[in-house]
């Protein structure tokens, strides 16, 4: 006899009737990777898929985008020139101004996302002025400059600004600074529990950004950490954050269920380059139902709580869904 639980499995029509979570292509921000020059667009062998673009690619990029159904990208830059503070970040003619400039003209309906960091930036690979004496990032000096950083970006266009440096109190340098600088309705979503991973791997040679020394532990959390995970994310809600992030994800499901529990605010989750690496390989490798087991990753944290997900997973997700609801009707 069946139980009460499978009669409510037998069905198809009745098995979606009561599913719980649901994944939507309006549920995913896309990253792009920006550098200089015309006509550029470099496939990053540790990442399948992605690739380095310059501006003109990456305005064609967002008619594909758009194509999908996919209305949301988070920007990273890569400029020519790195020097210790990170000047081109803080630049009105810098690499990621230049090209929200470039976006929002040919794209006034994309709502472009910027990632506030000094690390691809910086001759260094830190993501912030250094502490000669300490040899880690000097946090004050380096919330002043994330202010500037967000205005520049504030003032090309941007829709909605990104920080992932984990320096302590700034979400408040950069919301005094864009209130200052009249942009009081620009949304900031903080990566506001980021932990020091080795899952960063590939996006560290797509974004040309690996350290020249040491790491970012004493700036990014420890991923054994689950109580401070917790508190760091309510820390910048009470500084003003509009939307919260755990990042990376596929490990950390977890805290993203203890974020989502201690918080009303929207939260964000970054599928990490090394967790899309890992499923590009396995799939090459054969060893898994490539498809299957992307989209059950990226249900999985929907479920987990997430309301956001940034993953270079996006366009396949996309079509995967379209394809779904086409078939539905």
């Amino acid at each position: 006899m069946f139980t009460r639980f499978r009669r409510k499995r037998i069905h198809p029509v009745l098995r979606d009737l009561l599913q719980e979570t649901t994944l939507s292509v309006n549920d995913f921000i896309y990253p792009l990777f920006v550098k200089s020059g015309e006509g550029v667009k470099e496939e990053v062998a540790s990442m399948p898929g992605v690739y380095q673009m310059s501006i003109d690619e990456i305005v064609k990029e967002c008619d594909n985008l758009k194509a999908l159904g996919i209305k949301s990208i988070i920007l990273f830059g890569i400029p020519d020139v790195k020097d210790s503070v990170g000047s081109d970040a803080m630049c009105e003619h810098g690499i990621i101004a230049q090209t929200v400039r470039a976006v929002k003209a040919a794209h006034p309906d994309m709502f472009v996302v910027t990632d506030l960091c000094f690390c691809e930036y910086t001759d260094h690979g830190h993501c912030g002025v250094l502490d000669p004496v300490l040899e880690t990032v000097d946090n004050d000096i380096t919330l002043d400059n994330l202010a500037k950083q967000a205005v520049v970006h504030a003032k090309a266009g941007v829709d909605m600004i990104a920080p992932s440096g984990m320096m302590d109190g700034m979400i408040t340098a950069i919301r005094e600074g864009l209130d200052g600088a009249g942009f009081v309705n620009l949304p900031v979503m903080s990566y506001s529990t980021k932990f020091a991973s080795a899952y960063y791997g590939p996006f560290r040679d797509v974004a040309e950004s690996a350290p020249s020394f040491g790491d970012r532990r004493s700036y990014q959390m420890n991923p054994a950490n689950r109580r401070e995970a917790i508190a760091e994310s309510v820390a910048d809600e009470m500084e003003g954050a509009d939307i919260l992030m755990v990042k990376p994800a596929l490990a950390y499901m977890d805290v993203i269920r203890d974020v989502r529990e201690n918080t009303t605010l929207p939260l964000a989750v970054y599928n990490v380059s090394g967790e899309y690496s890992m499923l590009k390989m396995a799939a090459k490798a054969g060893v898994i139902d490539y498809e299957r087991v992307m989209m059950e990753t990226l249900l999985g944290f929907k479920r987990a709580g997430a309301d956001i997900i940034i993953t270079y997973h996006a366009k396949e997700a996309a079509e995967i869904l379209a394809k779904q609801v086409a078939g539905s009707r």
